[in-house]
């Protein structure tokens, strides 16, 4: 696997993205992944909120969140939130790499991902590529932080390798592999979580990627989604008072 992280203009609120990954990008090459991380496409579609404006980081992230929990619950005062159906803390709310406000997600993470998908592939002339919109996120019981997507275009996230045979013959009864997922930790990785300013990469040589020729169904969509309650993490995730959050009233 190559990844190449590629380094761009400072993004300020009412840039034009496009314009932003085409100075970045010469060319993209067949069958490669491109990874954007979320917050310039937040910062180009002005979903920041300036800390003079006198609204709490802890407002914004019950008015993002789906579920959350009490800032009180945490030893940190960070809140615990499941959104996008995945676990972040603070909704995804950040403040880091940009001037005295919070940074909040893409309004809608799938839209933008189908676009750029389409955008790259009209631009660059290329079939197969891949788009991953991405953010950072802790990991429970580990310390640090790893890359993960919020949404993916033009490949399948999900590879089932239920069926097939082990090292011993015995089928494999429960294992996908994720691929959207690692490689958006592989692309963050050297996009780096300071001052780089590369916030976007380009993956090749991946064996595990099957393009596709679409953006995701709603189907292939609702497919990596697993409900608390039939979650193998349920025992926790289902012991606690989630929130409903404001997500569900946008």
């Amino acid at each position: 696997m190559r990844v190449t992280a590629l380094p761009t203009r400072l993004v300020k609120p009412g840039d034009n993205l496009f314009d932003v990954i085409e100075e970045a990008i010469l060319q993209i090459p067949e069958e490669s992944v491109f990874v954007i991380t979320s917050k310039i496409i937040s910062i180009c579609e002005g979903r920041i909120v300036g800390k003079s404006e006198g609204v709490t980081k802890h407002d914004l992230v019950r008015s993002e969140a789906e579920y959350y929990l009490d800032p009180t619950d945490s030893q940190y005062n960070i809140m615990l939130t499941v959104n996008n159906n995945q676990l972040f803390v603070n909704a995804g709310i950040d403040e880091s790499n940009v001037e005295d406000a919070f940074v909040m997600w893409p309004a809608n993470l799938q839209e933008w991902a189908n676009e750029i998908w389409y955008w790259l592939r009209d631009t660059y002339d290329v079939e197969k590529v891949g788009v991953i919109i991405s953010d950072s996120r802790t990991t429970p019981l580990q310390w640090g932080v790893t890359g993960a997507s919020l949404a993916h275009a033009g490949f399948l996230a999900l590879n089932s390798k239920i069926g097939f045979p082990d090292l011993f013959g015995r089928d494999i009864k429960m294992t996908k592999v994720n691929v959207a997922q690692a490689l958006a930790a592989a692309g963050v990785l050297e996009m780096g979580e300071t001052n780089e300013q590369s916030p976007v990469a380009v993956i090749s040589e991946v064996r595990e990627v099957i393009y596709q020729d679409h953006v995701p169904t709603e189907e292939e969509l609702e497919d990596m989604k697993i409900a608390m309650k039939d979650d193998v993490f349920a025992p926790l995730l289902t012991a606690v008072d989630w929130r409903v959050g404001g997500h569900f009233q946008q």
